[in-house]
C-alpha cells in the first residue's frame, strides 16, 4: 500500500511542474508573438500602452493568450491542492497500512494457534502454496517435504484419501466448498474445509480434539446411524416376509409391501389405514398374552394368503412402547423337514438290509441307531441294544464275550478308539478276533456330533486275498520260467506285464520295461529286429481295439533270420497278452519236410505216369501173345507134342496173371487220375457173389480150402457197378485164400442195413501186424507173411478204390495167429452213388 501511495506523489508532483513550466513558456511566446521587435526590450510597464495600439486580430490572439493564462494558473492552484490532499492521504494510508500488518500478524497467530495445514491455488496456477504445522498430522519426514501433504494416500486410509481428490477437484475446477471429518492412516481425527476466496482455492485441514472432536464422532454416528436406519427400512420394505409394528394400544403403525400382499390390501398405506390383521383372532390373542408375559412370542401357526393356507413361523417382540412380529413362510421347511424324515426312515430301511453291520452313536456316546446285520455280527441281546447303553459298555461287554481283540492295556485301546468323537476325517482298522474272523471297522465322525461305526466280516475276503497272492505269485514265477515270450498291453496301450523271456527275444531292458511304455515306444525299439510297418500296424490294432477283439496269428520272420510265432490274445479286463515263440527250429524242419514231401508227391506222380505208360505199353504185345499161345493150342493149327503143350499151358497161365495185374495197375491208374466212371445199375448181389466165388474155384481146390458163404435171405439188390463189385470180391477172397493154410474155411457173408449192403471176407491165416495194418492198402504193398502166392500188392489197393468210388468204407479187422476180416459197406442211396462217381 506505501509504495502505491508513493508513486501517486510522484505522478502528481510531475505533473504540476510541467503544467507550471508550460504555461510560464506559453505565456512568452504568445507576447513575443504579438509585440514588435523590439519589445522584448522593453519593460512590461512600457508595454501597456502597446496593446492599446494593436488592431482587431492583434487583440483577438491576446485575448486567447490571456485565457490560457489564467487556465494554467487555475490548473497550478489545483494541482498544489491535489499534492497537499495526496500528502495527507499518504499519511493517512501509512497509518492504515500500519494496523492492518498488525492485525493480519494477530490474525495469523491466532490462524496457527492450533495444529493445522493452509494449501491455497492462485487462480490458472497448480503449484499450490502450504503453510502451518505438517509435523502433527502429516508423516514425520512430512516436514521436510512438504509437497508430500497433497499425497493424500500416504497419510489417509485408501477410502477418505479418493473422497479427499475429489472434493479438492471440485473445489479448484468449479469452486465447491467442502467440509470433511476424516480419520488420518495414523488414526488421527482431522477436519478438512475448502473454499474459494478472492479467486484463489483454499484448503484448511486441521486436527480435531476435545469437544470438536467428539461433536465430529457424534456427527459421524449420527450419519452412520441414519445410514443404518436407511438401509434397514430398506430391507424391510425389500423383505419377502410381512413385517409390522404396532402401537401400545394394538394399532398397526408400519408395514412393508409383504404385510400388505398378505392381508390383500392395496398398499401399505391402506393396510395402515384399516389396520388389517394378518392372524387369526385366536392366534392374535394369544401372541398379545405372550407378549404381555414374556415380551416374545414365537410360534408356528396357519395363516391364509392368496386364498391359500399355509404354515408360517411368527416371531413378535415387545418393545415397551409397542410390539414389531415377522411371519417367516415355513410351508417349504416343514415339507423338507417331513422330506428329511422320510429320507431318514429310507436310510433306516436301506441300513437294515445291509450286511455289514452299522451302528450310530449319538454326541453322548450312546446307541442311536443299528441294524439287524451288527446285533448278529456280535450276537447282542436286542433288549440290551434298545436300551441304548453307552459306547463303553457295548465295548466292554463285548470284551467280556471275547470279541474285541486281546489287547494289553484294553484302557488305552478303548481311549484311543473313541478319539473319534474328536476326530474330522474317517479311520479304517481291522480287528483280528480270538476266534479267527476279522473284521474291518470304519470309524466316521457325524457331523452334528457322534460316530458311526461300520463293521464288515473281511475273514473269508483276507482269505481269498491271501490265496489270490500265492496265485499270483506262482502264475508270477510260471511266467517268468516260461521258455515263450509273454508280454500284456493294457488297454491304453502301455505294456503292463512282461517275462523276462519278452525283454530277451526283443533285446529289451527290463528296467525300460518297467516303466510300462507304449506300445508304440516298444515298436520303435523293435524296430532294428523287425521292420514291417503292416504286422506292427496289426500288433497295434489288436492292443487298442475296443470292438471286434478277436485272436489274431502272426509269425514273423526278423532280421536275424529267427521266425517268431505270434498271437495276441484279448483278456476280460480290456488289456491284450502277446505270446511269442521262437519257431526257427520247427520252420526249418517244416521247410524241410514240405520240400521232401513235395518231391516225393512229384516221385509219386511220375511212378504213376510211369506204370501207366509202361502198362499201356506191354498190354499191347501180351494181347498179341496171349492170342497166338490160344491159336497154338488149337488142333486146327495141328497137334503138339506134350512138352510143347506143357510149355504152351504155362505161356497161357503166365500171361492171363500178367495181364490181370496189368489191367488192375491200368485201373487204379485211371482212378488216381479221376477218370474212372462207374456204369450204375441194379446189382444183384446173389448173382454177384457167385460169379467172384467162380473165379477162385480153382484156387480153392488147389489148396483144399473151403468157401462159406452167408447171405442174408432178404437181401435184395442195390444200385452199384456190378463188374467193379465182382472185381473186389474176387480180391477179397483171394487174398483170403492165399493166407489162409490148407484145409481151411474162408467165409463170405453179406447183409443188408437200412443204408447199406455190407460185405465181410474172413480168413484164418496168421492175421496182419500192427506195423503192417496202416500200409496194406498201398500200391505195390505185398507181405507174405504165411502167404503160398505172393502177389504184385495191388488187390486190396484196388478194392478200397472201387469201394470208395461207390461212396463206401473198407476197414480191416485182424489179430495176429487168428486170421483177418476185411469188410466193405457199400451205400444203397442213389444220390450218393452218383456223387461218389463224380
Amino acid at each position: 500500500m506505501s509504495g502505491v501511495i508513493v508513486a501517486m506523489r510522484r505522478t502528481l508532483l510531475s505533473c504540476t511542474s510541467l503544467a507550471r513550466n508550460g504555461l510560464i513558456g506559453l505565456g512568452t511566446a504568445v507576447l513575443m508573438s504579438i509585440a514588435p521587435a523590439h519589445a522584448g526590450e522593453l519593460p512590461f510597464h512600457h508595454m501597456i500602452p502597446v496593446f492599446f495600439d494593436l488592431n482587431r486580430q492583434e487583440i483577438a490572439v491576446l485575448a486567447t493568450a490571456l485565457a490560457l493564462l489564467v487556465f494554467s494558473v487555475v490548473a497550478a492552484v489545483l494541482l498544489m491542492r491535489t499534492r497537499l490532499r495526496a500528502a495527507r492521504s499518504e499519511e493517512l494510508l501509512r497509518s492504515d497500512v500500519q494496523d492492518l500488518q498488525v492485525q493480519a500478524d494477530r490474525l495469523r497467530a491466532l490462524l496457527f494457534a492450533e495444529p493445522q495445514i493452509l494449501i491455497s491455488w492462485a487462480a490458472g496456477d497448480n503449484r499450490p502454496e502450504i503453510s502451518g504445522d505438517t509435523s502433527l498430522l502429516m508423516p514425520q519426514d512430512a516436514q521436510h517435504r512438504p509437497q508430500r501433504v497433497l499425497a493424500f494416500g500416504t497419510w489417509l486410509p485408501p477410502e477418505p484419501a479418493l473422497q479427499m481428490d475429489h472434493a479438492v477437484d471440485a473445489l479448484r475446477d468449479a469452486g465447491e466448498g467442502f467440509l470433511l471429518n476424516l480419520t488420518t492412516s495414523s488414526g488421527h481425527a482431522i477436519e478438512a474445509m475448502g473454499r474459494a476466496i478472492g479467486g484463489q482455492a483454499i484448503v484448511r485441514i486441521r486436527a480435531l480434539s476435545g469437544l470438536r472432536r467428539e461433536l465430529a464422532e457424534m456427527n459421524l454416528r449420527h450419519k452412520a446411524l441414519l445410514d443404518e436406519t436407511e438401509i434397514l427400512r430398506a430391507f424391510l420394505a425389500a423383505a419377502p416376509w410381512p413385517i409390522w409394528a404396532k402401537r401400545a394400544k394394538g394399532g398397526l403403525s408400519y408395514a412393508n409391501a409383504a404385510y400388505a400382499r398378505a392381508t390383500e390390501a392395496t398398499s401399505v398405506a391402506d393396510a395402515i389405514d384399516r389396520d388389517l390383521e394378518l392372524l387369526d383372532s385366536s392366534d392374535r390373542h394369544d401372541m398379545d398374552r405372550a407378549l404381555n408375559q414374556r415380551a416374545t412370542f414365537t410360534a408356528r401357526l396357519p395363516i391364509v394368503v392368496g386364498g391359500e393356507r399355509r404354515i408360517y413361523d411368527v416371531h413378535a417382540l415387545n418393545l415397551g412402547d409397542g410390539s414389531a412380529g415377522i411371519a417367516i413362510d415355513a410351508g417349504e421347511a416343514t415339507a423338507l423337514r417331513a422330506a428329511l424324515v422320510r429320507m431318514a426312515e429310507a436310510h433306516r430301511r436301506t441300513l437294515d438290509q445291509l450286511s455289514s453291520g452299522v451302528a450310530v452313536f449319538d454326541a453322548q456316546r450312546r446307541l442311536a441307531f443299528y441294524n439287524d446285520s451288527y446285533r448278529r455280527l456280535w450276537d447282542l441281546d436286542r433288549a440290551f441294544l434298545d436300551s441304548n447303553p453307552d459306547d463303553s459298555s457295548v465295548l466292554d461287554r463285548l470284551r467280556a464275550a471275547r470279541k474285541v481283540p486281546e489287547q494289553p492295556d484294553f484302557r488305552a485301546w478303548k481311549a484311543k478308539l473313541h478319539e473319534a468323537y474328536r476326530a474330522v476325517e474317517p479311520e479304517k482298522d481291522t480287528w483280528y478276533l480270538p476266534d479267527g474272523r476279522a473284521v474291518s471297522v470304519v470309524t466316521t465322525p457325524n457331523p452334528e456330533g457322534g460316530v458311526t461305526y461300520l463293521f464288515d466280516d473281511v475273514t473269508e475276503s483276507l482269505d481269498l486275498a491271501r490265496r489270490f497272492d500265492g496265485l499270483i505269485r506262482v502264475q508270477r514265477e510260471t511266467l517268468d520260467n516260461l521258455a515263450e515270450a509273454v508280454a500284456v498291453f493294457g488297454s491304453n496301450g502301455r505294456a503292463q506285464l512282461f517275462n523276462p523271456a519278452f525283454a530277451k527275444m526283443w533285446k529289451l531292458s527290463p528296467e525300460a520295461l518297467r516303466e510300462q511304455p507304449h506300445i508304440e515306444t516298444v515298436e520303435a525299439w523293435c524296430r532294428p529286429l523287425l521292420d514291417d510297418a503292416v504286422t506292427w500296424r496289426a500288433l497295434r490294432e489288436a492292443i487298442t481295439a475296443i470292438e471286434n477283439r478277436a485272436e489274431v496269428p502272426l509269425k514273423l520272420e526278423r532280421k536275424d533270420g529267427s521266425v517268431l510265432d505270434c498271437m495276441t490274445m484279448p483278456l476280460p479286463d480290456g488289456a491284450t497278452m502277446l505270446t511269442f515263440q521262437d519257431i526257427t527250429d520247427t520252420e526249418n524242419v517244416e521247410r524241410a519236410l514240405r520240400e521232401r514231401n513235395e518231391a516225393l508227391e512229384t516221385a509219386d506222380q511220375m511212378k504213376v505216369d510211369f506204370v501207366h505208360h509202361v502198362s499201356y505199353e506191354l498190354r499191347s504185345p501180351l494181347t498179341t501173345i496171349i492170342g497166338f499161345a490160344h491159336f497154338l493150342s488149337d488142333p486146327v493149327t495141328g497137334p503138339l507134342m506134350p512138352k510143347q503143350a506143357e510149355y504152351l499151358g504155362y505161356i497161357t497161365a503166365s500171361t492171363n496173371a500178367l495181364l490181370a495185374i496189368i489191367n488192375n495197375i491200368l485201373d487204379l491208374a485211371t482212378i488216381d487220375a479221376g477218370a474212372m466212371s462207374l456204369s450204375l445199375g441194379s446189382v444183384d448181389i446173389r448173382k454177384t457173389i457167385e460169379a467172384a466165388a467162380e473165379g477162385i474155384q480153382d484156387r480153392l481146390a488147389t489148396d483144399r480150402i473151403k468157401l462159406k458163404v452167408d447171405i442174408d435171405p432178404n437181401i435184395g439188390n442195390f444200385m452199384g457197378d456190378e463188374r467193379r463189385v465182382v472185381q473186389v470180391l474176387y480180391n477179397l477172397l483171394a487174398n483170403a485164400v492165399g493166407f489162409s493154410p490148407q484145409d481151411a474155411t474162408v467165409g463170405l457173408s453179406a447183409k443188408r442195413t437200412e443204408h447199406t449192403v455190407i460185405f465181410s471176407v474172413t480168413d484164418s491165416g496168421p492175421g496182419i501186424p500192427p506195423d503192417v495194418k496202416d500200409k496194406v492198402f498201398d500200391w505195390f504193398e505185398s507181405h507174405s507173411n504165411g502167404s503160398r502166392h505172393r502177389g504184385a500188392g495191388l488187390g486190396l489197393s484196388l478194392v478200397r478204390s472201387f469201394v470208395e468210388l461207390h461212396g463206401g468204407k473198407v476197414r480191416v479187422d485182424s489179430i495176429v495167429g487168428k486170421g483177418t476180416t476185411v469188410t466193405c459197406d457199400f451205400p444203397i442211396d442213389q444220390a450218393a452213388h452218383r456223387n461218389a462217381a463224380e
